[in-house]
């Protein structure tokens, strides 16, 4: 029987790219919770553990497509030092969030700094990688009305926000 949405999935997992590297994990951390049917996990990772029973293990492979998509090298940019305010730290690696005219947050990565010549990778960190994800599903609940209205799970005691 599918979880279907609404409820709040509990489960263990640990995230491999194709070369076997980890690249996320809750072993040694608290289990990962979210609720099904809000968008809040990859739709193919969704789909996957919808169909599984608590207690179950499962290995999930998902092509970067249906990941976090294939790389686009149209929304690598190279910018002036003068665009970020005087007190950013401009190192390869560093992650921050732009706004668009729109309102829209728009995260990226800088991936070079020469002299005053930044480039700045839009990218999603995981774009052109194919994920492994090996999963334990812990529990099924439903969601309280509160967890559904913020979209988030709370947490065993009532609300706790991170």
């Amino acid at each position: 029987m599918p979880i279907g949405a609404n409820k709040v999935v509990t489960l263990n997992f640990t995230l491999k790219d194709e070369q076997g590297n980890i690249l996320d994990t809750t072993e040694n951390a608290q289990p990962f919770s979210y609720i099904s049917g809000q968008e809040q996990i990859l739709p193919k990772l969704e789909e996957e553990v919808d169909s599984m029973i608590i207690g179950g293990k499962k290995h999930i492979s998902i092509p970067a497509a249906e990941a976090y998509g294939e790389y686009n090298e149209e929304v690598v940019q190279v910018v002036g030092r003068e665009n970020f305010p005087q007190d950013f730290l401009l190192e390869v690696g560093m992650q921050y969030i732009a706004s668009a005219p729109d309102g829209t947050k728009m995260p990226f990565t800088i991936t070079n700094v020469e002299g005053d010549d930044i480039t700045i990778d839009f990218n999603h960190p995981l774009a052109g990688k194919d994920l492994e994800f090996d999963v334990e599903l812990l529990d099924v609940r439903d969601a309280s009305p509160e967890e559904l209205a913020h979209g988030h799970v709370h947490g065993p005691d009532g609300h706790h926000h991170h």
